[in-house]
This record gives C-alpha cells, structure tokens and sequence, in this order.
C-alpha cells in the first residue's frame, strides 16, 4: 500500500521502545506518534523508528513492507548496555495492535 495522504512523510522517524535489550520472537515494542492507529494495523505502510531498547541502547529501525513476506523491521548491528555485540537482523512482524495511542508490534521469526 501507499502512503495515505493523511498520514507520514518520508522523513518522519517514531520512536519504538521495547521492554528488552534485544528482539526475539514473540518481543512487543510499542510505537507512539503514528497517525491512524487503526489504519496502520489493518494495513501498515513503511516509516522509520528510533528503538529504544530496555537499557536505554536506541537503534535506528525500518520498517518496510516486502513482497511476499509482508512487513519486516531492519535491525542494524549494536552493542547493549553492557557491552554485548547484537548482530543485525531482519525480523517479520507477527501483529499490529493498537493499545490506546500506541501501537503494539509483536517480532514474529527472522526474515
């Protein structure tokens, strides 16, 4: 799908905090700020994130859309809180669930 006129640019970054210092199958992040909650989670469109990890590490993140694996979160390199290197990875995402103003995405598998 396309950007809805309604919602973000392409320069627009959210951020994304997870309760972890690392993702995993079955790990909940949760993202603030996207316009139309609803929307999104019924058919989620490309933006970047900030993610904050439970040790305050932030990775810059995108989500993008692929054909046919459909939507999967790019996880760069980085090195914890306490100094253990996390290579890169690239996760599907599982589910999309709006909680209030957030948005609940579940780590499915490794893409």
């Amino acid at each position: 799908m396309s950007q809805p006129s309604t919602g973000p640019t392409e320069s627009d970054t959210y951020l994304a905090v997870c309760g972890h210092t690392h993702l995993f199958p079955g790990a909940r992040c949760r993202v603030t700020g996207l316009p139309d909650l609803q929307a999104f989670a019924a058919d989620p469109w490309a933006v970047d994130l900030d993610l904050r990890f439970f040790d305050d590490v932030v990775a810059e993140v995108e989500l993008r859309i692929e054909v046919p694996a459909g939507p999967v979160l790019t996880v760069p390199a980085y090195t914890t809180g306490a100094g253990t290197r996390i290579a890169g990875r690239r996760w599907l995402i599982r589910e999309f669930v709006p909680t209030g103003d957030e948005l609940e995405l579940t780590i499915g598998s490794p893409a």
